[in-house]
């Protein structure tokens, strides 16, 4: 799914460093991969999150960008200049695949915590949500699967506040009015699931533009709360074999993806890391 085109184009976009608010970064961060990834929990990142993204949005400052890493976006990285403009520009990038918290143990200066998988941090955040009375707005997937999504959210969790939805499907020149449509929905969080790399560029282009608080980057959340993406069990994703688990039940799609993207990314893990620790 594609918010613009040329893809090409959003180089000159991304270059240019937004309006960021003030104060400290988000979190410690350690070097795994040539990336910066923030050495917190998952548990800490939602609460943050619940806390700080409606107070960004009522100081109408320019919002919190939070992107992931994993296999794939250290791959992409070093292949893509644009995804890692983009990427560059993140207040916080946490560590969605297990391969990057072992990684941090073995190679870089601090431990991250624990996996903050961007699933586990959508699904496992709407109880923390609703008791702040932080909003969210659902951005990506297609029409059915979003819509879908939003169902489920209002009829399993009745007190989390949606501010709003859009599917992920819209032509470069209707870009303006997803915006608007956005910012007239003033939600605390913004959740974007449009897939690598088109999520990260499209928040980075608009980030002045919006008026939410956070805005992160989700990819298929939306489709494993449908049921559309079946879970790894627990085991599997508490060993780090989760991405084994999708690769079965979606061989067509991940085969060539994790053939590739896999084996890149543990060299880079291998000779691009730093110990120390960064703010």
């Amino acid at each position: 799914m594609i918010a613009r085109s040329p893809e090409a184009s959003a180089a000159s976009d991304v270059a240019a460093r937004p309006e960021r608010a003030g104060g400290p970064a988000l979190a410690p961060h350690v070097v795994v991969g040539g990336m910066k990834v923030a050495t917190l929990s998952l548990e800490t990142l939602i609460a943050r999150m619940v806390a700080e993204a409606p107070a960004v949005r009522r100081a109408g400052v320019a919002p919190k960008l939070i992107f992931s890493a994993n296999a794939h976006s250290l791959s992409l990285c070093a292949t893509n200049p644009d995804f890692r403009a983009a990427m560059d520009q993140a207040d916080l990038t946490h560590a969605d695949g297990g391969v990057i918290v072992a990684a941090s143990r073995l190679v870089s200066g601090a431990p991250i915590e624990n996996r903050s998988a961007t699933t586990d941090m959508f699904l496992d955040s709407f109880e923390a949500a609703a008791r702040a009375g932080t909003s969210y707005y659902l951005l990506g997937a297609t029409e059915d699967t979003n819509a879908e999504c939003a169902r489920l959210l209002a009829e399993r969790h009745p007190g989390l506040k949606l501010a709003g939805r859009r599917n992920g499907y819209f032509a470069p020149e209707e870009e303006d009015a997803v915006i608007d449509a956005i910012n007239a929905a003033a939600p605390d969080v913004l959740w974007i699931g449009l897939g690598k790399p088109a999520e990260q560029i499209f928040s980075v282009r608009n980030r002045n533009r919006l008026t939410c608080g956070w805005i992160v980057s989700c990819g298929g959340a939306y489709n494993f709360l449908t049921g559309e993406y079946p879970r790894a069990p627990h085991w599997m994703r508490r060993c780090g074999l989760e991405w084994l688990h999708r690769l079965s039940t979606k061989p067509g799609k991940l085969f060539m993806r994790y053939l590739i993207t896999n084996p890149h990314a543990l060299w880079l893990i291998l000779t691009r890391h730093s110990r120390d620790v960064f703010a």
